[in-house]
């Protein structure tokens, strides 16, 4: 099993016009939430650990987790509001977000005291290590993980605005890092957090991930580096995409372990990686985060 720990949310999306006045479609999201999403329509035994409101938008959160056959055994819940993302898209389809995260209930997160029997790898990122008090529980959650020698993700998923904190949160960063096994993030992300994949790798990452938007992505271990190209398609927006990189690596990992992740040769990384090119590609097409089935990757 896997389980991706992390937020839920709401993401207000425009009706197709560049008006900033524009009609708002709530859509589900959040990085944690999508990549699950994603993973349970790949075909993975996957479960969703957050705390997730007993209002209508979080009723409807749980909805898609398990239309998605995504489990939900480790969501709490609670009255608290839930968290809303007003995301605003450019012509070339990025995406950039204004939050609304005071008093949600996916802040409120707290350390489960256990996870099921089975789990092979935990996936942490964006909101959810960013917004205390949750946040120390979620950075307790990957510690523990790491030490029960299960593969561990990492997508910071950097949003500015939610860091009133630049250097802490980058020395917080730093220190995750031993207890990371696969590092995935835009280079967006590394220009902000101002290392490099030679940096990271050297603190305990056996990969590295770097998403390059139209340029691919690119793999980088301590045997040496791979890229592959992106997939050519008519951009309706990137909201997903990266989230889709994670669900498509990990699936792909198959039962590999945290100590086999740094053997992988470059032939293996070529495929793990054309297939996450390809399957964020799938979600780049379509408004919103709209992750692919199995049948949409075949090629």
């Amino acid at each position: 099993m896997i389980v991706v720990a992390g937020e839920s949310l709401i993401d207000l999306v425009p009706a197709g016009t560049p008006d900033p006045l524009a009609p708002l479609l709530p859509r589900p999201g959040g990085g944690p939430y999508n990549t699950a999403v994603a993973l349970g329509r790949l075909g993975a035994d996957v479960a969703f650990c957050s705390r997730v409101s007993t209002d209508a938008f979080g009723d409807a959160l749980i909805a898609r987790l398990r239309a998605a056959g995504v489990a939900t055994g480790l969501v709490q819940r609670g009255p608290e509001p839930t968290t809303l993302a007003v995301a605003s898209v450019g012509p070339d389809g990025s995406a950039r977000y204004g939050f609304y995260v005071e008093g949600t209930a996916d802040r409120l997160f707290t350390l489960p005291e256990r996870l099921p029997d089975g789990v092979r790898a935990v996936a942490f990122g964006t909101c959810s290590l960013a917004l205390e008090p949750g946040a120390s529980a979620y950075e307790a959650l990957l510690r523990r993980s790491a030490r029960a020698g299960l593969l561990t993700l990492l997508d910071p998923n950097i949003r500015p605005g939610l860091l009133p904190d630049p250097d802490g949160y980058r020395a917080r960063f730093a220190g995750w890092l031993p207890a990371v096994s696969l590092l995935k993030l835009s280079e967006e992300d590394a220009r902000w957090l101002g290392g490099s994949p030679a940096e990271w790798l050297a603190r305990g990452p056996a990969a590295v991930v770097l998403t390059r938007g139209a340029a691919g992505l690119t793999v980088f271990t301590r045997r040496g580096e791979v890229s592959v190209p992106a997939v050519p398609v008519a951009v309706v927006d990137t909201i997903g995409a990266g989230d889709t990189v994670n669900a498509a690596l990990l699936h792909g990992l198959g039962d590999r372990t945290s100590a086999e992740l740094g053997g992988l040769g470059a032939e293996e990384w070529r495929a793990l990686l054309g297939r996450a090119a390809r399957a964020a590609a799938v979600t780049c097409t379509r408004a919103g985060a709209e992750p692919p089935y199995p049948a949409e990757l075949a090629g």
